[in-house]
């Protein structure tokens, strides 16, 4: 199964040390310096990847989705506010759907309707160390995590079928 990353892009630019200074300078060049980085990592991982900004900070003239070396980039309507954009993703791709927030109201809800979480901020530690491993050719081993063994846990040690299934979708990253 396929997974879909959907970003909120402003609170993914301004938890980052990095995207946050260039964005402090200019805020279309904070939201490049993410686009760059987003195409980077695609070109690792083909998942299928949204980038949902507010369209009160949209350039004028964009238009409200474009699509750019295969990420889709989504301004919300004015008066509308990025989190509503992706909280109807998230209803429309349920289980499907990784969303990029630190924000624990989208996170909340992307989790009551299935889909999988990960924080702003690890999600680009993630990105940063696939660019590197790739930039230094080290293979990555795309293993279960199941060793086989004969030892007993019980189910008392075992995750929640939810914490499983979203700990599988952040392994794929």
């Amino acid at each position: 199964m396929s997974i879909h990353i959907i970003i909120d892009g402003y609170n993914l630019i301004r938890q980052s040390n990095t995207l946050g200074l260039i964005d402090n300078q200019d805020i279309e060049l904070g939201r490049e310096a993410l686009l760059e980085m987003l195409i980077a990592y695609r070109k690792i991982k083909p998942h299928m990847i949204t980038v949902v900004f507010d369209g009160a900070n949209a350039p004028p003239f964009s238009r409200r989705k474009t699509r750019v070396q295969g990420i889709t980039i989504k301004f919300s309507r004015s008066g509308e506010v990025a989190d509503a954009v992706i909280k109807r993703m998230v209803t429309r791709e349920k289980e499907k759907a990784l969303v990029v927030s630190s924000d624990l109201d989208i996170t909340n809800f992307a989790a009551s309707r299935g889909a999988a979480t990960i924080g702003s901020s690890e999600f680009e530690a993630k990105i940063s160390q696939a660019i590197y491993m790739k930039e230094k050719g080290v293979e990555t081993s795309e293993d279960s995590g199941w060793v086989p063994t004969t030892k007993k846990k019980g189910p008392s040690k075992r995750l929640s079928k939810r914490k499983r299934r979203n700990k599988s979708k952040i392994r794929k990253l």
